[in-house]
């Protein structure tokens, strides 16, 4: 039996660990079961005292609470380990373009159900969960491939048209071929000011935004004429800003070019996009619609060949 002193202390300590514990989950909104594995994860990484207690310090409880916030919307352990370690919001911006690809395949994965609801085989359904799979494969590809604002607008523009089965052969090589791209294509490099522009320039624009892009570019290449009809003043306002001086002295006029440069010199424009076009017939659709909304484009204002400034030539 323990005397009084030591008995004593001992309580005190045991109380002091539980009030430590039981402050850091009262403010963290977090168990501490769950603070335990978070330290165990190497996510947060409290102080250990010589009797063995963790003892979490501000910035750490600090953290806890940004881990509790991320956990409520369904981030995955590893996605906010990556959202931590990189510090800005970056990682942010790559989790929810994941989110968003995974909702629309997650829709995809409901009308397959319901096929199957409806007396489809389970064999015939195969070919539809293969050709979601490769399809999600690609978009996650791109967003890897690709750096920041850039990486996350294609992402978004191409997922779009994968949404088809692979049934033929030319489809299956169109597959492989995008795949050795994507695992192949240097990465693209900026100088150290254009990369800031790019993060300071592009740091407000959300995924919602790039979608909603990428429905306007849709809806113009679907009715061009009146597409240049309800922007006509916007559109001679734009063409007479990409002819001035002002536009070619500055930073996004280098990217452009830095960009244009990369995707032919990487392939991107005569091995990645017409292997899109064999692999999706909603993109070779699109690239047709397309081809018809430039030329009425160049048919209204001529003088936009001599404008060079595309970097993402279908």
């Amino acid at each position: 039996m323990l005397d009084c002193p030591l008995g004593d202390g001992l309580t005190i300590a045991i109380e002091v660990m539980n009030m430590l514990i039981h402050e850091t989950s009262k403010e963290t909104g977090l168990t501490k079961k769950a603070i335990e594995y978070y330290a165990e994860q190497g996510l947060v990484i409290p102080t250990i005292l010589e009797n063995g207690y963790r003892d979490f310090a501000k910035n750490e409880i600090d953290k806890l609470k940004r881990i509790a916030v991320l956990r409520k919307l369904h981030l995955s352990t590893m996605e906010i380990r990556e959202v931590l370690e990189e510090g800005n919001n970056d990682a942010l911006k790559r989790v929810v373009i994941q989110k968003e690809l995974e909702a629309q395949r997650e829709k995809r994965r409901y009308a397959i159900l319901d096929k199957l609801s409806c007396g489809i085989s389970y064999e015939e359904i195969k070919l539809d969960l293969e050709s979601l799979d490769k399809n999600a494969t690609v978009t996650e590809k791109i967003l890897e491939a690709f750096p920041g604002y850039y990486g996350r607008f294609i992402c978004l523009h191409f997922a779009r048209f994968l949404n088809e089965p692979i049934e033929t052969k030319q489809q299956e090589e169109a597959y492989e071929t995008i795949m050795e791209f994507l695992d192949n294509v240097p990465a693209m490099e900026f100088p150290e000011d254009l990369c800031e522009y790019l993060v300071e320039s592009t740091k407000d624009i959300s995924t919602a935004q790039i979608m909603e892009m990428n429905e306007k570019t849709k809806q113009s290449m679907e009715e061009p004429d009146a597409f240049l009809e309800d922007n006509k003043e916007v559109l001679e306002q734009y063409l007479a800003f990409m002819q001035s001086e002002e536009y070619t002295q500055s930073p996004m006029y280098r990217i452009q070019t830095i960009m244009k440069d990369f995707n032919k010199n990487s392939g991107y424009y005569d091995i990645f996009i017409p292997a899109m076009k064999r692999l999706s017939q909603q993109y070779l659709v699109y690239t047709e619609q397309m081809k018809v909304a430039n030329d009425k484009l160049l048919e209204k204002y001529p003088e936009v060949r001599n404008i060079d400034n595309g970097y993402m030539a279908e």
